[in-house]
């Protein structure tokens, strides 16, 4: 029993760890410019809490095509009081992919990550590999505050989650009826205001801003 506890502590442990990374990314850009793309695994298959995963949604299950800059402001708990930090990101989709685009706040390009064909082809600043979260990790928090509630319901009920939408907001729920991740929106049209996402349990927050965008009908 003590060394299942320890194992779980251990995945958690280490899910926090990928998470902070995720928030703290900014911090570290600044060593590394001039650095070129370098490829990363990557997998259709992202976590959703430690221990637990879920695969994404077809690009085309958005519903229209978009075009879309956006900046994502991430906030939690580190060592010494609140931190936080801003990674601006383009969004391209349309019925075949998703393209994801992230930046420096000076405009150097850190990252990049294609979805197609049930496959993620990632690429990450060379010398950030180790320090950057998983792309399609960021690619899951977008997916899932922006793609339909019809879209998540396959993928989350093969896991036994749910999702649920009420007026100005959308829950992630597990197996046990716990809400995990909480996301509000300013804006009845998701890309028209602030998109807030709260993960419960990680105890960290995300803002993400849609700067400007360009939407088709597909």
């Amino acid at each position: 029993m003590k060394s299942m506890m320890a194992t779980r502590a251990g995945h958690k442990s280490l899910f926090v760890r990928q998470a902070v990374k995720y928030l703290a990314v900014l911090f570290v850009l600044s060593s590394v410019i001039g650095c070129a793309l370098k490829p990363q695994a990557a997998s259709t298959q992202v976590q959703l809490k430690p221990g637990t995963t879920v695969a994404l949604p077809a690009p085309a299950e958005l519903g229209y095509q978009l075009t879309a800059s956006q900046l994502i402001s991430a906030t939690w708990q580190g060592e010494k009081g609140l931190e936080s930090s801003q990674l601006p990101v383009q969004l391209q989709v349309n019925k075949d992919k998703v393209i994801l685009a992230g930046f420096s706040s000076w405009g150097t390009r850190i990252m990049s990550l294609t979805y197609q064909n049930n496959d993620i082809n990632a690429n990450v600043l060379n010398g950030l590999e180790n320090t950057l979260p998983d792309p399609q990790q960021i690619l899951f928090n977008l997916m899932i505050t922006l793609w339909p509630q019809s879209a998540w319901e396959a993928p989350l009920n093969t896991i036994k989650w749910r999702i649920i939408d009420t007026a100005g907001q959308r829950q992630i729920i597990d197996e046990t009826g716990t809400p995990v991740i909480i996301i509000r929106y300013d804006n009845r049209e998701p890309l028209q205001g602030k998109i807030h996402f709260e993960h419960q349990q990680l105890g960290y927050s995300i803002v993400i801003q849609t700067l400007n965008f360009k939407l088709n009908d597909e």
